[in-house]
């Protein structure tokens, strides 16, 4: 029996040491200078670490002891870096004959202190859940049978089927549905995990917004907010009867491929004028410092219709863009953010938004396996004869769906469709906010017996 411990000890040495090697290395195993950066090669590895752990959650069961262990302990070694990311403070110190004196002293930085904790328990709470699945009143077959003698369950799989999720196993529950308790428990954790998704869609909008707009993304963009936008939309924003519903009349927007291009364009176009607008602000007392006050009275007069008229643009922009997220929720995440997440050098926060990322997507997926089998027991409640009764079949919004991220050393940008983004319409202001409220509910009543 020692012996048997002490190899496992050595096991998770050596798989302890091929983690952080290949951090260090930058994924370039090679030992060259085709390393990504500290930052991204942190994100990727706790992205590759949650695909291989919980994959796309084709079922409602809890996690297998291994993969639960699994996740804990390389999590655990992937956030170890966060204990020494520290910011210098002022502080007063004393000395013995009573005098004092002014000191740096280190504490744990502010965003870190706050967002972690929060991850963390975000984090047990969806491994709690899931554990809550370990006996249920509905099960999984694969495939579909066309000899099967439930009438009902097959007129619901037919009925699950048409909505294109062939690759998923069919969820089955019993000839009279599920049980008023079980169907309950079902609500209660989706509107728990519900709150559970916004609280991480929360913590990553706010680390991607304090992430530094890269120089690469400043450079891909075009010269001008109007060559961004296009002629169409330029002239639907300058035009003297402004209406987003307008705009969106003259675009095409059948699909989310083009609203994800049209939302792009509309955001490279607002931090172009937003740039041009600071910019201005910094040269423009230099200028009038080397004029005669008559010039610089002049040279303020031209300026300022320039100043107001991006402003005004800027306005204009931006209310469009939130229309159109609006509009489609799902949308993924934009251009800028993607290159944010890329070109991050900040440790810090590249772990707090791959943390909140990947909790995000499992919160996303088993919010959509409860849905699944909410639809199965509507579709065979509603074929009983008794079933005159009003059912509850509610099509619950979905947030945006959630893919990870994989920077490889062979793709400088990341491609133009690899995650989606937050619905802005559903995001909270704060994570604190996004926490409140169902999460603080009673873990016994929220993951109660599914029997």
């Amino acid at each position: 029996m020692v012996e048997l411990i002490d190899y496992s000890c050595f096991l998770e040495m050596d798989i302890l040491k091929e983690r952080f090697s290949n951090l260090l290395l930058g994924e370039d195993m090679s030992g060259g200078a085709k390393g990504v950066s500290t930052a991204l090669a942190i994100s990727n590895a706790i992205t590759n670490l949650s695909v291989s752990t919980f994959g796309e959650l084709w079922r409602l069961e809890p996690l297998s002891l291994e993969k639960k262990v699994i996740w804990k302990r390389e999590m655990n070694w992937l956030l170890s870096v966060t204990d020494y990311i520290v910011e210098l403070v002022p502080s007063w110190q004393k000395l013995p004959d009573g005098s004092s004196f002014e000191v740096m002293i280190s504490k744990p930085r502010a965003d870190l202190h706050t967002n972690l904790p929060a991850l963390r328990k975000l984090d047990a709470m969806l491994l709690g859940i899931l554990d809550s699945f370990e006996e249920t009143e509905f099960w999984y077959v694969e495939g579909v049978t066309v000899n099967d003698d439930e009438t009902q369950n097959t007129n619901a799989t037919a009925a699950y089927r048409e909505e294109g999720k062939w690759w998923l196993p069919t969820p089955k529950v019993a000839a009279t549905g599920l049980s008023e308790e079980c169907r309950k428990s079902l609500q209660n954790q989706r509107e728990c995990i519900n709150q559970i998704l916004k609280a991480a869609i929360a913590i990553n909008t706010q680390t991607l917004a304090e992430m530094e707009i890269p120089a690469e993304y400043w450079d891909s963009l075009p010269k001008s907010g109007r060559a961004s936008l296009g002629e169409t939309i330029y002239k639907q924003i300058t035009g003297d009867q402004f209406s987003s519903e307008a705009v969106f009349c003259t675009l095409d927007l059948s699909n989310e491929h083009c609203a994800f291009e049209v939302a792009n364009r509309i955001e490279a176009a607002i931090h172009i004028w937003q740039r041009r607008m600071h910019l201005k602000r910094i040269h423009r007392p230099r200028k009038q410092r080397e004029q005669t006050g008559r010039r610089s009275w002049s040279i303020g007069k031209e300026n300022a219709p320039d100043s107001d008229k991006k402003a005004f643009l800027t306005g204009r922009a931006e209310s469009l863009l939130l229309c159109l997220k609006q509009k489609f929720p799902g949308l993924r995440q934009s251009l800028l953010d993607m290159t944010k997440i890329q070109y991050n050098k900040d440790v810090g926060s590249s772990i707090l938004e791959s943390y909140s990322r990947v909790m995000e997507s499992l919160a996303f997926n088993i919010i959509a396996r409860i849905d699944d089998v909410l639809f199965i027991d509507n579709v065979t409640k509603s074929v009983l004869p008794e079933s005159r009764e009003a059912v509850d079949s509610r099509v619950y919004p979905f947030f945006r769906r959630v893919c990870p991220l994989d920077f490889n050393l062979t793709n400088p940008l990341p491609a133009m469709f690899d995650t989606p983004s937050p619905s802005v319409r559903s995001i909270p202001s704060t994570p604190q906010e996004a926490l409140s409220g169902h999460i603080t509910k009673d873990q016994s009543e929220i993951s109660g017996s599914m029997v």
